[in-house]
């Protein structure tokens, strides 16, 4: 069975990425991509990597039957996405969020650090999609959309992505000290920006210069301390390099009083804890992940070591666009649709 599939907010980067996604995918029939600023214009206009693979142009996003999907993956800022879902759930059309609109947990969180949040209902029904972390959360939203119920499914960020897959194994087995802080230094490519060029991302700008922003403000903060269970100990730090795509997160963890173990020790424990998670590689003991070894695709390269102050160090490295983006909303798509995660995404990164 095919499904069909509605992109909003698809002209832009990661609204992009997933039309390429889509266009390829064999269970998901792409059948809407809208924008406002460029309804009417073909795809391949405006991103010539499509012409001979798409003749679909952009469409507005009110103009759209969207109505007619089976889901639709809004791609748009946050605050618009919690303004389009309740009709398209009321319409029955499952719903897989990008934007940070349903990630939070708690409304009174969201409005601290966004706005006042006008669906807070659908905030609660809302699974979290980061797949190899809330698994359960996906699994039963499966069960409800085979049921008949229109599911909403809010994506995990990027950078909570790369932190937290690099984290999440250690912290869960109760290797870190549950009341020391937690240091993530994170760097992105300058596509994990959004599209419209701004002073710290404009090429001139952006190219041969490295600096951090945020810090210690950045808004996917508290998503990191949700998913991890830090609640008022992560020091989150990101910074912005000359990179189209790619994402590098890099953790360093106290370890527990009496926790000892050797970094072979924990690579196993982490192969253990991603066993059953195709889209996630630990690399051994002594190697490093690489932004280019997973750029372009929806994968996850993972590294740790112990260090002899008593610290674990955690690397994560991930494509901003992909697992960090559409990449992800896809494998959470497909899980809610019964559809093998890895489905559309089998891709590896080119090796030069």
């Amino acid at each position: 069975m095919t499904y069909r599939a509605g992109v909003v907010g698809a002209a832009g980067f990661a609204g992009i990425e997933l039309v390429r996604i889509l266009t390829r995918h064999p269970e998901f029939e792409l059948a809407a991509a809208t924008s406002d600023a460029l309804a009417g214009t073909p795809i391949a206009q405006v991103y010539p990597a499509f012409t001979g693979v798409t003749d679909l142009a952009f469409s507005t996003h009110e103009g759209t039957d969207l109505g007619g999907c089976d889901v639709v993956f809004l791609a748009v800022p946050h605050k618009a996405a919690m303004g389009m879902a309740p009709a398209l759930i009321a319409a029955g059309v499952t719903v897989i969020d990008l934007s940070a609109d349903f990630r939070l947990k708690d409304p009174a969180v969201y409005e601290q650090w966004y706005a006042p949040h006008t669906a807070p209902d659908l905030l609660a029904q809302a699974a979290f999609g980061l797949p190899e972390l809330t698994g359960d959360e996906l699994a039963a939203a499966a069960e409800r959309r085979a049921a008949g119920e229109a599911v909403l499914v809010g994506c995990a960020g990027c950078y909570p992505t790369a932190t937290s897959l690099a984290a999440a194994p250690a912290i869960r087995a109760g290797l870190v000290d549950g009341a020391a802080p937690v240091v993530a230094d994170a760097v992105s490519g300058v596509t994990g920006a959004g599209k419209k060029a701004t002073e710290r991302t404009h090429f001139c700008f952006a190219n041969e210069n490295m600096e951090a922003y945020g810090v210690g403000t950045h808004r996917h903060t508290p998503e990191i301390e949700q998913i991890l269970g830090l609640q008022g100990r992560l020091v989150f730090t990101p910074h912005l390099a000359p990179l189209n795509r790619g994402l590098l997160s890099t953790v360093t963890l106290p370890l527990a009083p009496g926790a000892a173990l050797a970094t072979e020790e924990l690579v196993a424990l982490y192969r253990d804890f991603y066993a059953e998670s195709p889209l996630v590689s630990v690399m051994d003991a002594g190697v490093q992940p690489r932004t280019a070894s997973v750029a372009g695709t929806c994968r996850a390269q993972v590294g740790v070591a112990v260090h002899p102050a008593g610290l674990i160090v955690a690397t994560g490295a991930i494509d901003n666009l992909g697992k960090g983006a559409a990449g992800q909303g896809v494998q959470c798509a497909n899980i809610v649709f019964g559809l093998p995660e890895t489905c559309g995404l089998e891709e590896i990164a080119n090796p030069v």
